[in-house]
């Protein structure tokens, strides 16, 4: 009986000292990962060549501002989107379209609901939205296209980014 506990209290041992050794071999990143900045450039020359409508992209942002994400579906209603992680860590997306605009708004803004608030930018009307997931700009009064400026972002952040925007 003593023989069989000694060989057990041993065996779990070498298993904790084993785990062990493997624990402190395996990688541990502290922080934030890197972010990887995508050049989009090329993607929204492409745009707005191709685009039904004015395709907007920001201008003048610090370099705080990350772009993360770029894509132009035009096969898709003319559907452009740029995301960028934003300087203290949130997300915010640049979305056009020329498809069904309830749909788009539906869809890009995560099911966020429209407020009474409205902000101008820029001499422009843009409604606020607000959701469980993103809150977003939208400018709705565009013939043919619809903006939304949305994500984890605060209204703060949507609002500069709305304000770099420029379509040339």
């Amino acid at each position: 009986m003593q023989k069989s506990a000694r060989d057990m209290i041993l065996s779990l041992a070498l298993i904790v000292l084993a785990a062990g050794v493997v624990w402190l071999f395996i990688p541990h990143e502290d922080g934030e990962p890197d972010i990887k900045r995508v050049d989009y450039r090329v993607d929204l020359l492409t745009a707005r060549r191709a685009a039904s409508y004015p395709v907007a992209a920001p201008e003048g942002l610090p370099e705080a501002w990350k772009p993360t994400s770029v894509r132009f579906q035009g096969a898709e209603a003319d559907a452009w989107h740029l995301g960028f992680h934003a300087p203290d860590g949130e997300y915010v997306a640049v979305e056009q379209s020329a498809g069904k605009r309830a749909a788009f708004i539906e869809d890009t803004t995560q099911g966020a609901a429209k407020t009474e608030a409205t902000q101008q930018i820029d001499g422009r009307t843009w409604t606020r939205y607000e959701g469980d997931h993103y809150d977003a700009l939208v400018l709705e009064d565009t013939e043919g296209s619809t903006t939304v400026v949305t994500g984890t972002a605060s209204f703060g952040q949507l609002t500069e980014m709305a304000e770099a925007l420029r379509t040339e």
